[in-house]
Parts: C-alpha cells; structure tokens; sequence
C-alpha cells in the first residue's frame, strides 16, 4: 500500500513541475499569474486538448470570483494536476485523425487543396478563428503544392504519449 501511495506523490511532484514550468513561461512578471488567454496554451503545452468550450468552463473554474483578467498559479495549480492525473482531454489517437480526413477526401487523393481545408476548418463542425486558421495553414500546407498531405501531418502534429 506504501508503494502505491509514494508513487502518486511521485507523479504528482512531477505533474507540479511540469505544471509550474508551463506557467512561469508566461509569467511574465514573475508574480504567479498569467494572461487568461495564455492559459489554452499552457494546457496544451501539458499534453492536453479541451474543446473551446472545455477551455471556457476551466478558465472560469480557476479565475477570481471577479475577473481580472489574470489567472493565479495557486487556483490553476491543483485544477491542472487533476486534469493530468484523470488524463483528461486526452489527444485523439492517429487513426482516428487520419480516418477524419479520408472522409473528407472523398477522392482518396492523400490530400486536401488549401482551399478544401478552409472550408472544412471554417464552415464545418466548432469553427477555427482565423488566427487558428492561419496559425493551421502555416504548419500543414506544402507551399509547392498549396495542399496538405493529411498523412505527413498526422504524423507530425500527433504527440508522443511517454
């Protein structure tokens, strides 16, 4: 049973670490808060991929009771280290991905135009921003070809689990 106990309070340690590392990157004033809207950014930075709507319902979860703008490592901390230790908004596996873009590539080409893809990106399902979309456009289009080989960028935007 010790074992047990001694190796949560290993990872937790390590999950506080990673945690407090993420956060000092944007800690721009080095007194333990960040921008609200860096706070997507850090959970990503962590392995983690809420919804835009998950990412609301945490950020309000771990704001002030009067916002301000800012959020306090000491609220954002233990909220982090649960979400981490449920692995909860996990990245949706490979093949899954990749089984999403053969639908849309109804030709089976192995690719999509950039034009496809704006409009799959903008006009389909939870929409991007346009700052997502250009930030998307950047990564995943082969300027030669203005397109997107779905497998080369499966296979470069799917992080490792370990």
């Amino acid at each position: 049973m010790a074992d047990e106990k001694d190796r949560e309070e290993i990872i937790v340690a390590e999950f506080h670490k990673k945690i407090k590392e993420a956060f000092e990157v944007f800690d721009h004033e080095s007194n333990n808060t960040v921008d609200v809207r860096e706070i997507g950014t850090i959970i990503r930075s962590l392995g983690c991929c809420p919804t835009e709507g998950e990412l609301h319902d945490l950020i309000a979860e771990v704001e002030e009771e009067e916002p301000t703008g800012y959020i306090r490592f000491e609220k954002f901390l233990p909220v982090m280290t649960e979400i981490l230790l449920e692995r909860k908004y996990r990245p949706i596996p490979e093949d899954v991905l990749l089984r999403a873009f053969e639908v849309l590539d109804s030709a089976k080409r192995g690719f999509l135009t950039k034009d496809e893809l704006i409009k799959y990106m903008t006009e389909e399902g939870e929409p991007f921003s346009q700052e997502e979309m250009e930030e998307m456009l950047s990564a995943a289009i082969d300027p030669e070809s203005n397109s997107i080989n779905y497998k080369d960028y499966i296979t470069m935007m799917v992080t490792d689990e370990n």
